[in-house]
This record gives structure tokens, C-alpha cells and sequence, in this order.
């Protein structure tokens, strides 16, 4: 076999891949203990990683970082309540029918959300966080320190019903 039909094997395979399973790195305590969709800005939480799998050293160096991404897993959404096409923003027909991957609802298809929020303090497996939108215990599949680097560059655009939406969400 040469090298190029090794790579289109390996290519072939991947797109092949059906499924991917991930395990939570921890969990979010406190905070709401009810989905709502605003005022976010003023929730305090902590999310605790696994003891079980990550000591203290995990987050060696993270409250050196004023933000923190999250990526968790919407949990208590129904599987039925799933989106894959287009809907109007929380229902509101004021607003225009946009694809689900043009916003940023809960009902997605894989149920991830993702946040930015702000580090308050690290202690031990503890990340104490303010204006994390997740409820409490929802599974953290994920945590990375917010880089302005990793930010857009060059300037940014959305409709004005992004703008309206948003106005109050934190």
C-alpha cells in the first residue's frame, strides 16, 4: 500500500466514525437550579472536577485567566425536543425561521452549550465561576482559558434579533 492510499484509508475511516462518546470532567454546583433563559450575569457557581479521574494539578495556572469556555452538555433537554431545522428564536415570530446551527438555543442536535464565563477563584478542584450559564448539575465536558488570541479577528456582524435576544441573557 503507498503512503497517499494509506491517508485516503485513514480519511475513508474517520468519515465513517458514527458516534463519539465523551465523559464528563465534572459538574456544575449551585447556581439556578431552573433552566430560564435570562439574567444570567449575576449566577454564581462552582464547577468541581472529577475527583476520581483529575487532581488539583489539572487546574494548576487557570486563575492566572480572567474567563474560562465552558463546553457541557444540556442534559435536561428531552430527546424529543431535539431541533435539526429551522425555528423561530424562542419561539417568537417576530423574529425570522433560522437553521438551528444559526443560533445558539438549547435543543441542538448533540445538546452542547457553550459559555464564557468569569473565574472567580480555583480551590482544589474547585472552579468558582459567575455568569456561567448551566444550571446546577449539569455535566462539564470540557474547560479551556479564554485567550483573547482565540477571539475573531477583524470585526463581527449579527441580525438585530441576535442583538434583541440577547439584551437581557446576562
Amino acid at each position: 500500500m503507498t503512503e497517499r492510499a494509506g491517508a485516503e484509508d485513514s480519511v475513508e475511516s474517520e468519515k465513517s466514525v458514527k458516534s463519539v462518546e465523551c465523559e464528563p470532567v465534572g459538574v456544575v454546583l449551585g447556581g439556578r437550579a431552573e433552566v430560564a433563559d435570562d439574567d444570567w450575569g449575576r449566577e454564581t457557581a462552582v464547577i468541581r472536577l472529577d475527583a476520581r479521574r483529575f487532581g488539583p494539578e489539572a487546574l494548576y495556572g487557570l486563575e492566572d485567566f480572567s474567563h474560562l469556555e465552558v463546553v457541557y452538555h444540556f442534559d435536561r433537554v428531552p430527546v424529543k425536543k431535539i431541533e435539526t431545522g429551522a425555528r423561530h428564536p424562542r419561539g417568537n415570530t417576530d423574529w425570522p425561521l433560522v437553521g438551528i446551527f444559526a443560533q445558539r438555543g438549547k435543543n441542538r442536535p448533540n445538546r452542547l452549550g457553550v459559555s464564557r464565563c468569569r473565574v472567580l477563584k480555583v480551590d482544589g478542584l474547585d472552579v468558582h465561576v459567575a455568569g456561567l450559564d448551566a444550571v446546577d448539575g449539569t455535566p462539564v465536558l470540557d474547560l479551556k482559558p479564554y485567550m483573547e488570541e482565540f477571539g475573531p479577528r477583524g470585526g463581527t456582524r449579527q441580525p438585530q434579533w441576535a442583538t434583541a435576544l440577547m439584551r437581557d441573557y446576562y
